[in-house]
């Protein structure tokens, strides 16, 4: 069994974009990824998007525009048999911070659910399951230096394994996210962007997101994707 990779979406301070449908918007003065949810970015509201925390955010921004660059529509009522796992810098040590502090506030008697929510590594992955209505497994990777290496690694075996046909891998932090498709092949009808190995190799060699994506297009015009 082959794993592809089938698209790629990304998301920096300076812009945002798609590898293979070649898709790089620069950020204007004054936006970033606030302004992200103007610009319809999903294709239906994101129900409850203002209490999400920052890596949620990110990860659902980085899941939609790779949905976007692998052709994969989804809607309310559709659900898909995809799984989703991806790492951060931080794990959930922010959104555990900022939960006790606001117990502490609250006289060590309560604190708010819609902080709690977010004190597990996992929750981004989960709101984004929601959301985009992925069946498969959703997992947190916690990693040496967080490499999206592993990630990659780890979907890969869940798709050799049959826990779900296609994968979202990939890495949210608070100011920059990519998220890979990955499927099988044959097998997954959707175009194929690279091989598994290739993405690997490119994204080992390039620890950087900018240079990351700028290898990644640069291989998407030699194979004519874009």
């Amino acid at each position: 069994m082959i794993i592809s990779v089938r698209g790629i979406g990304w998301l920096t301070q300076e812009g945002y974009g798609c590898i293979r449908c070649g898709l790089r918007q620069a950020f204007e003065p004054g936006e970033g990824a606030h302004t992200l949810p103007k610009k319809d970015i999903f294709s239906h509201p994101f129900k409850n998007f203002g209490r999400l925390d920052t890596i949620s955010k990110m990860t659902a921004y980085g899941v939609s525009l790779a949905f976007q660059d692998s052709g994969i529509e989804y809607s309310p009522l559709r659900k898909q048999d995809i799984g989703i796992v991806g790492t951060n810098e931080e794990g959930s040590l922010n959104a555990d911070t900022l939960y006790f502090r606001d117990y502490l506030a609250g006289g060590r008697t309560l604190s708010r659910g819609n902080l709690f929510i977010y004190t597990l590594p996992s929750s981004p992955f989960g709101e984004a399951a929601i959301h985009f209505g992925l069946l498969g497994p959703v997992a947190y990777v916690a990693t040496e230096n967080h490499a999206l290496t592993a990630v990659l690694d780890m979907a890969e075996e869940m798709i050799l394994a049959n826990e779900a046909p296609a994968m979202l891998a990939g890495r949210a932090d608070a100011d920059e996210a990519i998220f890979f498709v990955l499927a099988r092949d044959p097998g997954w009808d959707r175009p194929v962007l690279c091989a598994l190995e290739e993405a690997r190799a490119l994204v080992e060699t390039n620890p950087d997101l900018s240079g990351m994506i700028q290898k990644f297009l640069g291989m998407a015009a030699r194979k004519g994707s874009l």
